[in-house]
């Protein structure tokens, strides 16, 4: 985000992307399109400064690109996603937007997120047991939800936000066996030191359950199982396999 930007803040883009998350699950969109949207959105604020009312607006457009992207063959109607903004916005305005979305992205439209890189290093954990295998991705597509939330995790590559999910992930489900190992070491290139402050930044997602002063829970209604709903093990199991 530009720090030239006067009327968007971190927690707006948060407010922002709970939003996306409930748009993308009423309308049925895979979680790689809300990633990529997220991206689209994120790129744009770097190279762009609009106003705060303008900030839904980019966000269901990018929503669109990615959809388009991500799907050529449904057909994305305008008016679908304008309903969901309340119609706030004209179909002149979306398409305004979205010819703007692409100009500043300069058609570059399949950036990897961390979703990408989520689906080749948990087929590393595969094992026998595939309802833990089941229950391993479950926790890993939260977890990298929430780290949508939070403004500061882009600073982190999309590999990085994986691995540190994909760590907290295991620790949650096996919090007595070490999260981290040789093996995926190898596969993702990544040692804990390196991934240190992306697993402490997420953990607080985790704790909190959303980003901080956020009332919106479309990421609670999306993910309301058992698995979440769960107490996570104790800071000083956490801080064992984190700092020793």
């Amino acid at each position: 985000m530009r720090t030239t930007q006067e009327d968007i803040n971190p927690k707006m883009r948060a407010f922002l992307v709970d939003w996306l998350v409930y748009v993308a699950l009423t309308f049925r969109l895979p979680a790689d399109t809300l990633h990529l949207a997220v991206s689209y959105v994120d790129r744009f604020l770097t190279a762009n400064v609009i106003s705060q009312d303008k900030l839904q607006l980019l966000g269901v457009t990018a929503l669109i690109v990615a959809a388009k992207y991500e799907d050529g063959i449904f057909v994305h109607e305008v008016r679908r996603y304008r309903n969901v903004a309340a119609n706030t916005y004209t179909r002149q305005q979306v398409v305004k937007m979205e010819s703007d979305i692409l100009k500043s992205l300069n058609f570059e439209m399949g950036s990897p997120t961390a979703r990408t890189f989520l689906r080749r290093y948990i087929t590393v954990c595969r094992g026998r047991d595939r309802a833990k295998a089941k229950r391993l991705e479950f926790l890993c597509s939260y977890l990298a939800e929430l780290s949508l939330l939070d403004y500061d995790c882009i600073k982190f590559n999309p590999s990085v936000v994986a691995a540190a999910c994909l760590f907290l992930a295991r620790f949650t489900i096996s919090p007595t066996a070490r999260p981290w190992n040789l093996t995926l070491q190898r596969n993702t290139k990544y040692k804990v030191s390196d991934l240190k402050s992306c697993i402490l930044m997420i953990r607080k997602l985790q704790l909190n359950g959303t980003y901080p002063g956020l009332k919106g829970e479309a990421i609670k209604v999306k993910y309301n199982d058992r698995e979440v709903r769960c107490a996570f093990p104790s800071f000083l199991a956490f801080a064992c396999v984190l700092f020793f």
